[in-house]
């Protein structure tokens, strides 16, 4: 195995890949090192790989499934070209990865048994034919295990390196190529200087300088229809969403009005719906607008549409954070590239508090007029072309919101009418129930009517 990872040009960084390397070294050296050692050595590498295997949730022939996942998250030239425009017939570098493809099938089907026996490492053996513990879709990448383990497969039958080519290649065209391709969504966090990845064979973040673009898997998937309510709003944001999709004109969006309305669960709900069209979404916190420019400067380039997001947005009068909102918003002197938007959400219309002193510009005491700082604070919320307000809902929406909820987590105890407080659970008393609920817990609204419910299907088991 290590004179054929020594083969590889474009996929040459697979070579220096942690694991890959080391079981490498490991054929290589097998008869000239000491046994007790090298197997302590062999078993961590095993370790390593299941440690990957369950962030990522593989199962079966987990080397196979490792191997899947380096090609998918491998950016090079070739997969980055081809990520963006496809395979160009007859170019130099397809022969070139044709090459690397059949040393990689060879490597895939590499057989560790003789070295699983001479060092009595049986978990070696173990791991190609691999049985998973189910365990929920929350506690791994389920997104990225079900791309890895279908070019796993696909692989698998693959009888050489050109039709692996074919295969890998229609993957990347379609998935795209490293974790912008395998992941919906992000947040962002920078990097201490010099500071290295935590395990860089699990390779937990895509970094660009020393800004990490964190994949998020642990996202609550919610979709558009289940959102009960705010049908115009939702056709807005949706028919905005689609033109940019598209590469129509877009507008940069500010989703505001009544707290626990769906403004932020309605951005969320975009990238899980548009995924398969190619939309990321990155969010950005609020004391994070500065590193906007480098987020757009590492994103702009990629061959998705991104919506960079930035939820429960304001500022006080005294943070200065805004500004570099507002340069992302208006442009500078290079312009917003066009597969970047910008969505937010606020409580307020207006995101820069503002007070009367604000107002207070005096050439006179007696002349009194619009402050400077006013319109330039106002001015921000003027910079989102789509501003999108979601109110409070009536008692009926309310009541339909509870409703909507109670199918998916109390079906049973209202089919059953099981007992609440000694009287049995029927719609009638559910409402009932949600508004007193609602009249201890801050009024009528979506969030609110979601916390009744799981406080019950809580409560009741």
């Amino acid at each position: 195995m290590h004179a054929l990872l020594a083969q590889l040009v474009l996929y040459s960084d697979l070579a220096h890949d942690p694991i890959l390397e080391g079981l490498g070294q490991a054929t290589y050296r097998s008869r000239s090192v000491d046994r007790v050692e090298l197997t302590a050595t062999v078993n961590a590498l095993v370790k390593k790989l299941l440690d990957v295997a369950t962030l990522y949730g593989f199962d079966g022939d987990l080397w196979r499934d490792y191997l899947a996942y380096k090609l998918l998250t491998c950016e090079n030239s070739f997969s980055l070209t081809t990520e963006r425009r496809g395979v160009t017939p007859g170019g130099s570098v397809n022969q070139l990865a044709v090459h690397d493809l059949d040393v990689l099938l060879q490597i895939m089907r590499y057989d560790l048994d003789p070295l699983a026996q001479l060092l009595n490492a049986p978990a070696l053996t173990a791991i190609r034919d691999w049985t998973s513990i189910p365990k929920a879709a929350g506690n791994y990448h389920a997104g990225i295990a079900a791309q890895v383990r279908a070019l796993s497969d696909t692989l698998a039958g693959a009888v050489n390196g050109a039709e692996a080519f074919e295969l890998l290649t229609q993957a990347y065209e379609r998935v795209g190529v490293g974790f912008f391709g395998l992941n919906s969504s992000f947040r962002i966090r920078r990097a201490e200087a010099g500071e290295p990845f935590a395990n860089a064979y699990v390779q937990p973040a895509y970094r660009a300088g020393a800004l990490e673009f964190v994949p998020v898997n642990n996202t609550q998937v919610t979709r558009l229809e289940e959102l009960v309510g705010y049908e115009r709003q939702k056709e807005q944001l949706v028919a905005n969403t689609e033109a940019f999709l598209a590469g129509r004109p877009a507008n940069d969006a500010l989703l505001y009005g009544d707290a626990g309305t769906g403004k932020s669960t309605s951005v969320k709900a975009l990238a899980a719906h548009y995924y398969d069209r190619g939309l990321r979404l990155v969010e950005v916190y609020k004391h994070q607008c500065h590193e906007l420019p480098a987020v757009i400067e590492a994103i702009k380039h990629r061959n998705y549409r991104f919506v960079v997001f930035i939820d429960d947005l304001s500022f006080e009068s005294e943070e200065v954070e805004y500004k570099y909102l507002k340069a992302v918003l208006e442009g500078g002197v290079e312009s917003r590239p066009e597969n970047v938007l910008v969505y937010a959400t606020s409580n307020r219309r207006h995101l820069i508090r503002e007070t009367w002193n604000d107002r207070n510009d005096r050439a006179s005491e007696e002349d009194l007029h619009h402050s400077d700082t006013v319109e330039e604070k106002l001015s921000l919320s003027a910079r989102f072309g789509l501003a999108i307000r979601y109110d409070s809902p009536n008692r009926k929406l309310y009541h339909d919101i509870v409703l909507a909820h109670a199918q998916d987590k109390l079906a049973d105890a209202l089919a059953n009418e099981v007992l609440v407080d000694d009287l049995p659970l029927t719609e009638e008393r559910l409402l009932l129930l949600a508004d007193r609920w609602e009249i201890r817990h801050g009024g009528v609204s979506g969030r609110v009517a979601e916390q009744f419910v799981d406080d019950l299907a809580g409560r009741l088991g």
